[in-house]
């Protein structure tokens, strides 16, 4: 276990005014479970990078000192485990097996030693697979867990978790938190997660990051929410116990926008699907991970071509995929369930102007696209930061800003709450629930019941309440 002890920390990105987190003061003793807490955008993430050793002298600017047992992060990243918001961003070979088995390799691990803690850690957060099995054919969550197996192997003292069961179907968030409860007596814990009321039992204590600097709360969990309860969800921090309105629509759908008829593609979407959406609807597409949903998604965006079966979209006789760009953009908004996989600028400013300037609009009518958009999706301050730079919930809410850059009258999207605060998932929901009473249609892959319950008109539910009924995972030789 692990002993942490922050002073007067702060980091700021380089080519950034603000600070993304400063004057902190911490300290965690060997052997908490801690449950890192703040607004959107408050540094929660950028503070597990410190711990970890990931943020680079020229990189940015650092203030205060940061130790881990004494000794600089750099220093004790041998034992220190991180899982990344996004996951995919640590998978590097080719076969899961391989890739959970790495860390153990480069650390110098017995041999004989490997494979069977390989396996122990696959099991440990459930993962439905053969060791052989192609990182590169699997879903975001189920890439989530292959990215724990891989930390949970090394067996560290201080476990850093980012939203670690942000992409999971309930059955998948259910088998990572027990993993993470077994780990209890091996590690110090420090996780940041927005699923507060599942996160509790795995934690002893709430830190509050203050948004501009500081520490806001700092206790057991019962009292920093009897103390601070109101004031946090006013702020955006998600409290237990604070209900969310509904915000069903009041009218029934218009016209049809797309229709997909027993659509397949390969082995990522292989059960036949069928569907359709009006506008003024929102469509909740909803499975276990692994079920095809993000592969639907890019189908019905017209950015994948179906292998079996039909997609047609605003009486066009051509299936979306076969639409030249501009109609595209026009039509349907897309929003993938990783942001930066759809940036293509260096500035927020940028990465909204793209679309509008590809259909050919003025300047001035581009500007002030963007300026509402910043506005309606807080990312004003953010304007000229590099979009890479952006916390996961600012980079999901600058994503869904571009899908709605051309105003297309479908939206298609991908975990579209994914890392957003009480406040901000509130803001994004509204504004769907108004775009939807002005007749686009919605279609919305999600792991999030909140966003069902609060939003979705209808509910398509992919593939089966198993695991995709595993096969038997066999050692390497």
């Amino acid at each position: 276990m692990s002993r942490v002890e922050l002073r007067g920390f702060g980091w700021r990105h380089a080519g950034r005014r603000a600070w993304a987190v400063r004057d902190v003061d911490l300290t965690i003793e060997h052997g908490e479970r801690v449950l890192l807490l703040g607004p959107s955008g408050a540094g929660k993430s950028t503070l597990l990078a410190a711990l970890a050793g990931l943020l680079a002298d020229d990189s940015g600017e650092r203030a205060g000192s940061v130790l881990i047992d004494g000794a600089d992060p750099h220093e004790a990243r041998e034992g220190t485990g991180i899982v990344f918001q996004d996951p995919q961003t640590q998978l590097v070979m080719a076969r899961s097996g391989d890739d959970v088995a790495f860390g153990l390799e480069n650390r110098g691990t017995p041999a004989k030693d490997i494979w069977p803690r390989v396996s122990d850690a696959l099991d440990r957060v459930g993962f439905p697979y053969p060791i052989t099995r192609s990182t590169a054919a699997l879903s975001g969550g189920e890439a989530q867990r292959l990215a724990l197996a891989g930390v949970l192997a090394l067996r560290p003292t201080l476990l850093l978790l980012d939203e670690p069961t942000a992409n999971l179907d309930p059955a998948g968030a259910e088998l990572v938190r027990e993993a993470i409860l077994r780990s209890r007596d091996d590690s110090t814990l420090i996780v940041v997660e927005h699923r507060v009321a599942e996160a509790l039992p795995l934690v002893d204590r709430v830190v509050v990051l203050e948004p501009g600097g500081g520490i806001r709360a700092d206790g057991a969990p019962e009292v920093v929410f009897a103390a601070y309860g109101d004031r946090l969800a006013a702020e955006g921090v998600w409290v237990p116990g604070f209900a969310i309105p509904p915000l069903k629509a009041g009218t029934p759908a218009t016209e049809e926008l797309i229709r997909a008829e027993d659509v397949t593609v390969g082995q990522r979407l292989r059960v036949p699907v069928s569907m359709r959406v009006g506008g003024g609807e929102v469509l909740a597409v909803t499975g276990p991970n692994g079920a095809g949903k993000s592969t639907l998604a890019l189908v019905l965006g017209g950015l994948l071509a179906p292998a079996g079966g039909t997609v047609t979209a605003f009486g066009d006789p051509r299936p979306p995929h076969k639409w030249k760009a501009a109609t595209l953009t026009q039509r349907i908004g897309s929003v993938f369930q990783n942001p930066e996989h759809q940036f293509v600028t260096a500035r927020v400013a940028d990465e909204l102007a793209v679309g509008p300037r590809r259909l050919g609009r003025s300047a001035a009518a581009i500007r002030e696209t963007v300026d509402q958009l910043l506005e309606r999706l807080r990312l004003t301050k953010l304007a000229q930061a590099n979009p890479y730079t952006l916390s996961g919930g600012e980079a999901r809410r600058l994503s869904v800003a571009t899908a709605l850059a051309t105003a297309p009258r479908l939206l298609v999207l991908d975990e579209p709450t994914f890392g957003q605060d009480r406040r901000t998932w509130i803001e994004l929901v509204t504004l769907l629930a108004t775009l939807r009473d002005d007749g686009h249609a919605v279609v919305a892959v999600t792991h999030d019941d909140d966003f069902v319950q609060a939003l979705a008109d209808r509910t398509l539910p992919l593939g089966s309440s198993k695991l995709n009924d595993p096969l038997p995972r066999r050692r390497r030789q």
